[in-house]
């Protein structure tokens, strides 16, 4: 039932997104030298690395590290990117993921392949079994402000309580945290 409540999401979010796409597109082509999407390696579901499209807000060359972990962050933002991050319009190609299986709309957050911390406790919890998601309950309950170890408790917490019902809770709260811009420090 959440693979077809996914691709069923997905259509109709396409289809809403597809100007916002098209002019973000256009505004990352405009401002970055590259490609305007980045293709960020992540941890799957099994712990099977895929890879994760995202708009670019990072000049070339940024060091392949989470931005909390880089010195001096801002000065590796493209011009828009502060406001795609803080929008979460840099996700929208997602879509992608979620339409190939790679990804679902709810689940944990996918962990940068070099996050070992975070992959390690996530592996040793059995929070690696879920197929990761756009969203999650560590998303709408403090997102960046939180501790690797809190994230993990909030994702086992999310295999506790996982149903359609609470995935509908967990998007339309991501839906009221992104209108307020709530926690996200990038």
């Amino acid at each position: 039932m959440k693979r077809g409540f996914d691709l069923l999401l997905v259509i109709i979010c396409t289809s809403l997104m597809l100007l916002p796409i098209i002019v973000v597109a256009v505004l990352v082509k405009s401002t970055l030298k590259g490609s305007i999407l980045y293709w960020s390696d992540r941890v799957g579901k099994n712990n099977i690395i895929f890879n994760m499209p995202k708009f670019r807000t990072m000049r070339m060359n940024t060091p392949i590290i989470a931005k909390h972990l880089l010195n001096n962050p801002s000065t590796y933002l493209s011009p828009i990117g502060e406001f795609l991050r803080r929008t979460s319009l840099d996700e929208l190609p997602q879509l992608y993921s979620i339409l190939k299986g790679d990804m679902s709309f709810v689940g944990p957050r996918p962990a940068l392949f070099n996050q070992e911390d975070l992959i390690a406790l996530r592996t040793k919890k059995g929070v690696y079994k879920l197929l990761p998601g756009v969203t999650g309950w560590a998303q709408v309950n403090g997102r960046d402000t939180l501790s690797i170890i809190d994230k993990v408790n909030l994702d086992i917490e999310y295999i506790a309580y996982q149903s359609f019902w609470f995935d509908i809770r967990i998007l339309w709260m991501t839906f009221l945290k992104v209108i307020k811009r709530e926690n996200v420090s990038h």
